[in-house]
């Protein structure tokens, strides 16, 4: 067996790393929660330990290790830039790689986590072997990465790819970066629930709050989802209007970039699975004709053993790169 890389993704309650061949075979996982507060940087050292352990214990050599941090990431610096309101603050300004390279001798790299999701998929995946692709990460928040000719876009501050904070709309509502009209605040885990609870004054006797056991704080994106497949007025209404924020967006990115592949992940994608070829009707309206005939729609639900790969990937990316450089 190739020596391998551990790549680590740092989600919102879950840390994964993972050792993973360079043929993209993940060989061994270990997680820990990451929703205990000011934990981060020890579970994600604790983690790369075991497996350099366990690796070891194979008599193999890693390669490197590379961190898929949920937030913008200066690249070269390793370190991810704060950001307010972020959930994982905490690491931001945190010279995460020099810390994890000091611990272990290895090279270490880090970007944003969908941006090594997007190399994983190029590398290994749904866009193996193609020039282009998108990948579009709808969990809490919304994440964005493109590959372009064969390099990742990461832009002049390294923020390219930000597709949630994509404007869907001229007057709101506000977004948590401040912004208006963004898609996150249509279409994210965290705040579909948000623009369910507005609509119930109108609809009380909403299956979706009879989902949360009539409690409007627990309403959830799975449950609204859920709600609307059977059928529920107030649920169809949120995610027809997700949708049709999606497909905006993804319109838009049809027109600007014509990827080959476009891939649907994260936590919502499962619930978004069964409603593939009403986003792309929803597309077909808001993009030029021919357009999505070249592109292909993939939608895949996450995987934590999956998105360790993203960093695995990074760390062959980066390795390239920097050789050529």
């Amino acid at each position: 067996m190739s020596d391998p890389v551990i790549g680590v993704d740092v989600g919102a309650s879950t840390i994964s790393a993972g050792l993973v061949t360079p043929d993209g075979t993940v060989v061994d996982t270990v997680q820990a929660r990451s929703d205990v507060p000011g934990t981060a940087a020890a579970t994600i050292l604790t983690l790369v330990e075991r497996l350099l352990a366990r690796a070891a214990a194979r008599s193999q050599r890693v390669r490197g290790i590379g961190v898929g941090l949920p937030g913008l990431v200066d690249v070269e610096k390793g370190v991810m830039r704060p950001t307010d309101g972020h959930w994982m603050s905490e690491l931001a300004g945190m010279p995460l790689a020099r810390l994890i390279g000091e611990r272990t001798g290895l090279a270490v790299f880090a970007d944003n986590d969908v941006n090594a999701l997007a190399l994983a998929e190029w590398t290994w995946g749904l866009g193996r072997g193609v020039s282009s692709l998108v990948i579009v990460a709808v969990g809490t928040g919304i994440g964005g990465g493109i590959v372009i000719n064969g390099g990742l876009l990461r832009g002049s501050l390294n923020t390219a790819g930000e597709i949630g904070h994509m404007a869907v709309s001229l007057d709101g509502p506000r977004c948590v970066c401040g912004a208006v009209g963004c898609l996150t605040s249509y279409l994210s885990g965290r705040l579909i629930p948000e623009r369910a609870r507005e609509r119930l004054a109108a609809h009380p006797g909403s299956a979706v709050l009879a989902r949360a056991g009539g409690d409007p704080a627990r309403i959830d994106a799975q449950g609204v989802f859920a709600a609307a497949a059977a059928g529920d007025a107030l649920a169809r209404e949120v995610v027809d209007q997700a949708c049709e924020a999606l497909a905006m967006v993804l319109g838009g990115v049809a027109n600007l970039l014509n990827p080959d592949v476009v891939v649907l992940t994260g936590g919502v994608a499962a619930s978004l699975a069964g409603l593939r070829e009403d986003l792309l009707g929803r597309m077909r309206r808001r993009t030029l004709p021919a357009v999505l005939d070249t592109t292909t729609l993939h939608i895949r639900p996450a995987d934590k053993r999956h998105t360790v790969r993203g960093g695995a990937a990074l760390v062959l990316y980066e390795l390239t790169r920097r050789r050529s450089a």
